[in-house]
């Protein structure tokens, strides 16, 4: 049987699906998606790709948001990227077979963006480092955990997509209070209100940043809605393990 399985590093990204689900946990949807968050980063990511095939999925997902660093794509667009790659010269492609049916149930509603996609260890907060990262890779965006998940499905020879949708732009800067408060694989909302004390001046860009993310978060809850995550959206022959 084929199952759909879903990586989000957010309980937030996760939410998109339809169902609250909590840091570390693995879950199944109604329609048999299996969903598993991760928590930030590609050792995290990594770990709940494995769990995800140890629990039968047969095709992997990176689900989420990620930072935009070509300049021309604004909050909320979605990128299906062509590949995930990352600066030591890896690049995966994703499934060409379901990604042309999950661009055409989300361009039936939604422009969507299938250039690449850059994985680093640390955040690009910077419009420098974003412009530099741009330049350097030909990325359209930017995470922290796709290219990890690739490389757990290309192991097991199951295919994989990734789903990502733009919150900061290329144009801005993630307040430094937000990087601060990131501890442990998720957002302290304490350790937030702590460092806004501490550093007033990110207000205006963390107000920025919540509007970015209310688009992000619209864009990705309607490619949900698509369906064409479910196990057996993309048909049995691509929902099967390669052999």
């Amino acid at each position: 049987m084929s199952a759909t399985g879903v990586v989000t590093a957010l309980d937030v990204e996760a939410r998109t699906l339809g169902r609250l689900i909590r840091k570390g946990e693995l879950a199944a949807l109604s329609d048999g998606t299996l969903v598993a968050v991760s928590g930030i980063g590609a050792a995290a990511a990594a770990r709940s790709a494995q769990a995800l095939v140890d629990r039968g999925a047969t095709a992997l997902v990176s689900w989420g948001m990620a930072g935009g660093l070509d300049p021309a794509l604004a909050a909320g667009t979605i990128c299906v990227p062509s590949s995930v790659m990352a600066r030591d010269g890896i690049e995966l492609p994703t499934d060409p077979h379901w990604r042309e049916i999950l661009c055409a149930a989300i361009a039936a509603r939604e422009p969507v963006n299938v250039g690449k996609l850059l994985t680093e260890p640390t955040a690009l907060a910077d419009v420098a480092g974003k412009a530099s990262a741009f330049r350097d890779t030909g990325a359209v965006a930017v995470d922290m955990e796709s290219v990890a998940i690739a490389a757990v499905a290309a192991r097991h020879r199951v295919p994989f997509v990734a789903v990502r949708v733009i919150v900061d732009t290329a144009l801005d800067a993630v307040p430094g209070a937000v990087i601060a408060a990131t501890c442990g694989g998720s957002v302290r909302i304490a350790g937030l209100l702590r460092e806004l004390v501490m550093a007033p001046g990110d207000i205006g860009g963390l107000i920025r940043l919540a509007m970015r993310y209310t688009a992000a978060k619209r864009s990705l809850a309607a490619v949900a809605r698509t369906g064409a995550l479910a196990p057996l959206a993309f048909g049995a022959g691509t929902a099967r393990r390669i052999a």
